[in-house]
């Protein structure tokens, strides 16, 4: 699929958003989709779209299976088909929405704006949503280097192409997956020692081991 110009990508991210906040006047006619891609609060960017500018991406999306137009009605309104069309999973669809509406976020910050669109259990999660479309072919997002003194690197959507933003070194890429291996390997020991603590107290309670000793 080719690059979202930065019109098609609001205009989808809105489409997207709307079905789950305002559920009873979606689909989205003309107007609706143009106040809301051009509203002031939880935009980054903030845009001016026309109507004419509209109509464009929503050819242009139309063209690419993500927007379809809903006939039959008094007005002509228009739904999305982004998880499908991009082949990614509702979850996935979700944080590709917040990015492309809020610009370039945290895993933290990614949960709690994408409530309303999917509840993520925790940030662990979306981390591993994240690194599962950073993977994708193409890539559907990208980790971008961590600014001066941030205690978490921020993440980018690539639909509408590459940020201006400078992204992550491999060093800084492999950072998170040896930080969870180290993790898991810290409580596997735990395990390990509290089962042999187990083991010991049963032996001098002459209780039978409740818990077998790993091989």
């Amino acid at each position: 699929m080719r690059e979202l110009t930065p019109a098609e990508g609001r205009v989808l991210a809105v489409l997207v958003e709307k079905q789950a906040t305002v559920p009873d006047t979606y689909p989205l006619s003309l107007n609706a989709l143009v106040a809301g891609c051009n509203q002031k609060t939880a935009r980054d960017p903030v845009m001016s779209l026309s109507e004419a500018d509209v109509l464009e991406a929503l050819e242009g999306l139309r063209e690419l299976s993500l927007v379809n137009e809903v006939s039959g009605m008094r007005v002509t309104r228009y739904d999305h088909n982004a998880a499908r069309g991009l082949g990614v999973p509702g979850a996935a669809a979700a944080l590709l929405t917040t990015l492309l509406l809020r610009g370039p976020q945290t895993a933290a910050e990614l949960r709690a704006n994408c409530e309303r669109l999917h509840r993520f259990a925790d940030t662990s999660s979306v981390e591993g949503f994240l690194e599962e479309l950073a993977e994708k072919e193409p890539p559907r997002v990208v980790r971008l280097a961590r600014a001066p003194g941030a205690r978490e690197a921020r993440w980018a959507q690539l639909l509408t192409g590459a940020p201006l933003l400078p992204v992550a070194s491999a060093e800084e890429l492999a950072a998170p997956k040896l930080a969870r291996a180290d993790e898991i390997a810290a409580l596997r020991a735990e395990v390990a020692e509290l089962r042999a603590l187990v083991l010991r107290l049963a032996q001098e309670l002459g209780m039978e081991a409740p818990l077998k000793s790993e091989s």
